[in-house]
């Protein structure tokens, strides 16, 4: 999808969006009914932790869990429910979003979900995210927020925080709430991903704006802090939300880092959470940092986050020659003396 519906909008300007993917029913088409949506779930102590996709798959193929039984079951879990299986407001705001279908067997579903990170709420796409707009959010998250919160110590009082390829925004949103007083730019080339993005930063509390961009070059201006969490997998329906690119998916990791070092202001630095394929006991996304990075004059940290994740992705032909995925973290900082922006 091209990214020419929203550009440079801040939150109060942005304009409502139509999706017509086959077989999404998610339409954007309004933003109060989804605020009023999140509102609610906050009065109410909503709590879900978004699990792996086959976690996923696994527990809602179990029985007695064939139809919703309550907002959990709905939002979280993405199970089909009548009509009465929630509340009068919840299902309200649903239907007046535009983001619950009816079945042809006279169930209900909904196009999003809800989830907990960091005690902020957040909308994604429902399960499956099976169209290649999908917004997704899953265990990567939570440690993306993480390692976030943990290396993001020293930002100026007025910091100005970029988080790229947003998604649902976690990044941004989890970076400007710990800091308390920060401008957030939520760039993404998905439409829905900043449309959702938006919502979860206002229902935040955060001064925020968003811009469709198709690299970090297409945002303007400097930023004390940029988190970033590219799509890291082999994907055959190379799906954007999914697909990493060449380098056994690392691509877009490496392309972002290094597309983004010109726009940390002096002193700023770059926070990334990544899963890199380990091919013959090889790190391929950290020999190629080891050769790029010091020529271009910043001081980075690397860690591994997670030595195993998406076991299950192995089987695919893709994986052939991957012993194993293994999430990481990487941190970049630009010398204060630096004074290119």
């Amino acid at each position: 999808m091209h990214p020419t519906a929203i550009r440079d909008a801040p939150q109060s300007q942005l304009k409502p969006l139509s999706c017509t993917e086959p077989g999404d029913a998610f339409e954007m088409h309004s933003r109060e009914p989804l605020l009023d949506l999140l509102r609610l779930l906050e009065g109410q102590g909503y709590d879900f932790v978004a699990p792996t996709p086959s976690t996923h798959a696994r527990v809602v193929a179990r029985a007695g869990h064939e139809q919703g039984r309550g907002v959990r079951d709905v939002l979280g879990w993405s199970l089909p429910f009548e009509a009465d299986g929630l509340p009068d407001d919840v299902f309200a705001a649903l239907k007046a979003a535009g983001v619950i279908e009816e079945r042809k067997d006279g169930l209900f579903k909904a196009a999003v979900r809800v989830s907990c990170v960091y005690g902020s709420l957040f909308l994604h796409s429902s399960y499956p995210t099976v169209a290649e707009d999908s917004v997704f959010l899953g265990p990567d998250s939570y440690r993306f927020a993480d390692f976030i919160v943990r290396n993001m110590a020293g930002l100026p009082p007025h910091a100005r925080i970029l988080d790229y390829g947003a998604g649902a925004g976690v990044g941004g949103i989890i970076a400007g709430r710990n800091h308390g007083n920060a401008a957030v730019t939520l760039a993404d080339v998905n439409p829905k991903a900043l449309f959702l993005a938006s919502i979860n930063a206002e229902i935040a509390g955060l001064d925020h704006r968003v811009v469709s961009a198709n690299s970090p070059d297409d945002v303007e201006g400097a930023f004390d802090l940029i988190v970033t969490h590219p799509p890291f997998m082999m994907d055959e329906g190379r799906r954007a939300y999914r697909d990493g690119g060449d380098l056994h998916g690392a691509r877009l990791s490496l392309d972002w880092v290094l597309q983004a070092i010109p726009k940390l202001a002096p002193g700023a630095r770059l926070i990334l959470h990544t899963g890199v394929s380990i091919v013959d006991g090889r790190d391929v996304l950290l020999e190629e940092l080891r050769a790029r990075l010091p020529e271009l004059g910043v001081a980075h940290s690397y860690r591994v986050l997670d030595p195993d994740i998406f076991g299950d992705e192995l089987d695919q032909p893709a994986y052939a020659d991957v012993e194993r995925i293994a999430a990481v973290g990487l941190c970049v900082t630009r010398p204060a003396e630096s004074s290119d922006a």
